[in-house]
């Protein structure tokens, strides 16, 4: 089989496949129109986010067998299309679920502890013990929507805290543990002092967790999201930091991640970026120097197993 790979990605990835007889052609530098010129010669691709994988690629990708999503989610790939034309599909959640886990907890501690107010004060010569006082995570109720392989990742960080943890999931049920209890949405609402999202983006979460969705909760809470920027209705979470619903955000997504900015984004982008009680990174919640490689390994595995 004939792999067209388009994205950068850990040298384990072709190596393997190339050991199992796999031809591949590792172009990472290569542009969207040259891929709708050339995918018509391959069986598959390996791609993590250069472009929007749609209608068009798919009707020119006459041989195309599979498609391998170096990464967790299957946003970027229009996969009604995908399995109308016959396109198996793998992604690599297992791969990157520690990272996500590690850096939301980070993120969380952070904002809560003014960790980088702090930082940019002291650099600054400011020492304000007072202005920097941090709250403890310590006997709070921790809400996590999502729960495939993001959201355990984070409640299992959590172990070592004694915090309640109730989690959601929409489409599964059956999950609590000794330290995750099963909850509905309202339960949420009613008793979590943090939120951390880990659901994927789809029409039905798109800017889902918006000024009418925060205000739902009993508590000012503290807000982490590490899944997909256009969930979150930045204009509304602007407000509900204003009026101290959310106390404070840890945001490793964004609605628009392509700089630079247009006018309108630029508008709110502004805002986020002045304020002490935001923390923000660009997308690397699952991006560590382990998951780098982890992600091409299990994405390996899945595509062995199918083929070989």
């Amino acid at each position: 089989m004939h792999i067209l790979i388009v994205d950068e990605t850990h040298s384990v990835l072709m190596e393997r496949l190339t050991e199992k007889g796999f031809i591949c052609d590792y172009q990472p530098q290569i542009t969207y129109p040259q891929v709708l010129g050339c995918i018509h010669l391959y069986d598959g691709m390996v791609v993590r986010t250069k472009f929007r994988v749609e209608k068009e690629l798919f009707d020119k990708a006459s041989k195309l067998k599979f498609i391998g999503r170096a990464g967790a989610g299957m946003d970027n790939i229009d996969v009604e299309y995908a399995e109308k034309k016959g396109v198996q599909l793998f992604n690599a959640p297992e791969g990157n679920a520690n990272a996500v886990g590690e850096h939301t907890l980070g993120m969380l501690l952070a904002v809560m502890n003014k960790f980088p107010k702090g930082n940019m004060e002291v650099r600054e010569s400011i020492w304000d013990r007072e202005g920097n006082r941090g709250w403890e995570l310590d006997g709070l109720t921790v809400g996590i929507i999502g729960y495939g392989f993001m959201g355990p990742a984070f409640a299992k960080k959590l172990r070592g805290f004694d915090v309640k943890v109730l989690a959601y999931d929409k489409y599964k049920t059956l999950f609590g543990t000794e330290w995750v209890t099963e909850s509905s949405l309202d339960e949420i609402f009613e008793q979590v002092d943090v939120l951390s999202l880990h659901i994927p983006l789809t029409d039905e979460t798109r800017f889902m967790v918006n000024e009418a969705f925060f205000k739902k909760f009993k508590k000012d809470i503290w807000f982490v999201n590490t899944a997909r920027g256009e969930i979150v209705d930045i204009q509304g979470l602007l407000r509900v930091l204003d009026s101290g619903k959310v106390k404070g955000a840890g945001l490793d997504v964004l609605q628009k991640e392509k700089f630079p900015l247009g006018e309108s984004d630029k508008v709110w982008f502004d805002d986020l970026t002045t304020r002490e009680n935001v923390l923000l990174t660009p997308h690397v919640g699952g991006w560590s120097v382990e998951s780098y490689r982890k992600i091409s390994d299990v994405l390996v595995e899945k595509i062995l197993e199918h083929y070989q």
